[in-house]
C-alpha cells in the first residue's frame, strides 16, 4: 500500500475542500439574488425570509450534527452530510418561486452544518493539540475559498448558462469530493495511507483509537454538555459574531448591487476579494497560536491573544458606509474578514481543547447552533433595515459584534480556564 508522509495534511486539504464546497454551495443564491429576485418578483424583505429559513434550518440541525457526528463516526457522518447538501444545492435549479426556492434553502440549511463537528473531530482524530488551531484554521480557510470562488464562477455560469445551470454545476461537485473521501480517511489507526513515522510522532497526542471510534451518547448527554460552562460561552460567542460573516456572504452582493451600482459581472469581478483575506487569517491565525505554543506560551494565552486581536480589528466596519469609494468599503471589509478569521480559527478550536472526543461533536455542534440563531434574527433584521432604511446601522451593528463576544468569553471562560491551570478542563 503507498504511504504518504505527513498524510494528516492531506485530511486537511480535504476538509479545506469539503468547506470550500459548503460555502460555494450557500453563496451562490446571494451572488445570482438580482436575477432570482426580478423572475420570483422578490423584494429584499422576501429575500430575507429565504435566508431565514435557510438559518432556522442550519440552527436545528447544528445542534443535532454534532451527535450525529460522535454516534456516526468522522468517516461516515462526512459523507452522509455532504451527499445531502450537494443534493440540496442543485435542487435549486428547480425552484420556480419564493417559497420553492425556501425549501431547497431549508435542506442546505439543514445538511450543511454537519461539516463543522465532523472537520473538528477529523482534526482532533489526526492533529496534536500545538498543530489543531493550524487544522481548524486551514480547513475554515476552505469557507473564505468557497466564497472567494463562487462569486467570478457563479457570474461566469450565470451570464453564459444562466442561473439554474451554475447550481448544478457548483453542487455537484460536492459527489466527487465524496468518492474521494471514502477512498482516503481513516483515523490515523485504521489508515492505509500513513506512514510508521507519522503514526510514531501522533500516537499518544491525539485521540486514542478507542476515542476515534462511533459512540452512543449517554441519554440526556447533550442537556448535560450545554449546561457546562465551556460550552455555553461557546454558544454566546458564536450567536454574537456569526451573524457578521453571514452578513457579508449573503448581503455584500447586494450591497455592492444597490449602494455601490455594480452589476453582476462587477460583483463577479469584486465581491471575492474580502474572503481571499478571510481566508489569510484564518491559516495566519491557527498558524500563530501554535507557533507562540511552540515558544513555551500556555495554550489558553495563545487562545485568548488571537481572540482579542480579532475584537480590536473588527470595529473598523463602522466606517465601510460612511468612505466615498466602492474600493475603500471592500478595502475595510477585507478588514473585518481577516480579524473574523482570526477569531474562529482559535474559537472552534477551543472544544478541541476542552472536551473529551466523546463530545467535540456534540459541544461544536451546540456552539454552531448559537451562531445558526444569530444568524437569523440578523437577517431578518438586516432585511427590514436595509428595505426601510439603509445598510449603515447594519455595519454599526456588525462592528460591536466581536468586542461584545470578546468579553463574554473571556468573562464566562477563559478567566476561568487560565485557573485552572495548563490542562484542558474537566
Amino acid at each position: 500500500m503507498f504511504r504518504v508522509p505527513n498524510f494528516r495534511y492531506v485530511v486537511a486539504a480535504m476538509l479545506l475542500l469539503a468547506t470550500m464546497i459548503n460555502y460555494a454551495d450557500r453563496l451562490m443564491l446571494s451572488v445570482v439574488a438580482p436575477q432570482v429576485r426580478q423572475e420570483f418578483g422578490m423584494s429584499e424583505q422576501d429575500y430575507s425570509h429565504v435566508l431565514f429559513w435557510f438559518m432556522a434550518a442550519y440552527a436545528i440541525m447544528y445542534a443535532l450534527s454534532g451527535p450525529i457526528c460522535d454516534r456516526l463516526g468522522t468517516r461516515r457522518a462526512f459523507a452522509v452530510f455532504i451527499a445531502a447538501w450537494s443534493l440540496a444545492a442543485v435542487g435549486h435549479a428547480l425552484a420556480v418561486g419564493k417559497w420553492s426556492l425556501a425549501a431547497w434553502r431549508f435542506l442546505l440549511g439543514f445538511s450543511e452544518p454537519g461539516n463543522w463537528p465532523a472537520a473538528a473531530k477529523a482534526v482532533a482524530e489526526w492533529f496534536p493539540a500545538e498543530q489543531r488551531a493550524l487544522g481548524i484554521g486551514l480547513f475554515n480557510s476552505g469557507s473564505s475559498l468557497g466564497s472567494m470562488l463562487a462569486p467570478p464562477m457563479v457570474a461566469f455560469l450565470t451570464l453564459h448558462y444562466g442561473w439554474r445551470t451554475a447550481f448544478v454545476a457548483v453542487g455537484a461537485m460536492g459527489f466527487v469530493w465524496l468518492a474521494l473521501w471514502l477512498l482516503l480517511y481513516d483515523p490515523p489507526h485504521k489508515s492505509r495511507f500513513i506512514t510508521e513515522r507519522e503514526w510514531e510522532f501522533l500516537k499518544g497526542r491525539v485521540r486514542p483509537p478507542e476515542e476515534a471510534v462511533p459512540v452512543r451518547p449517554p441519554r440526556g448527554e447533550w442537556w448535560r454538555v450545554m449546561r457546562m460552562r465551556e460550552c455555553y460561552a461557546l454558544i454566546f460567542a458564536r450567536f454574537f459574531t456569526d451573524p457578521v460573516i453571514y452578513f457579508i456572504i449573503f448581503w455584500l452582493p447586494e450591497y455592492l448591487r444597490k449602494e455601490r451600482a455594480f452589476d453582476l459581472a462587477m460583483i463577479g469581478k469584486y465581491a471575492w476579494v474580502p474572503f481571499l483575506f478571510g481566508d489569510i487569517g484564518y491559516t495566519f491565525g491557527g498558524w500563530f497560536s501554535g507557533y507562540l505554543m511552540r515558544r513555551g506560551w500556555r495554550m489558553q494565552s495563545a487562545r485568548t491573544v488571537l481572540l482579542a486581536a480579532a475584537g480590536c480589528l473588527t470595529p473598523a466596519a463602522f466606517l465601510a458606509p460612511r468612505v466615498s469609494e466602492a474600493w475603500m468599503a471592500i478595502g475595510i471589509t477585507c478588514a473585518v474578514t481577516f480579524a473574523h478569521g482570526l477569531w474562529i480559527s482559535n474559537l472552534l478550536t477551543l472544544p478541541t481543547d476542552m472536551f473529551p472526543a466523546s463530545r467535540v461533536g456534540t459541544a461544536s455542534g451546540l456552539s454552531g447552533m448559537g451562531g445558526a440563531v444569530g444568524g437569523m434574527i440578523a437577517n431578518l433584521g438586516t432585511g427590514y433595515l436595509v428595505q426601510n432604511y439603509s445598510y449603515r446601522p447594519v455595519f454599526l451593528m456588525a462592528g460591536f459584534m466581536h468586542p461584545l463576544a470578546f468579553a463574554v468569553v473571556y468573562g464566562l471562560l477563559l478567566r476561568h480556564w487560565f485557573a485552572k491551570g495548563p490542562e484542558r478542563p474537566a
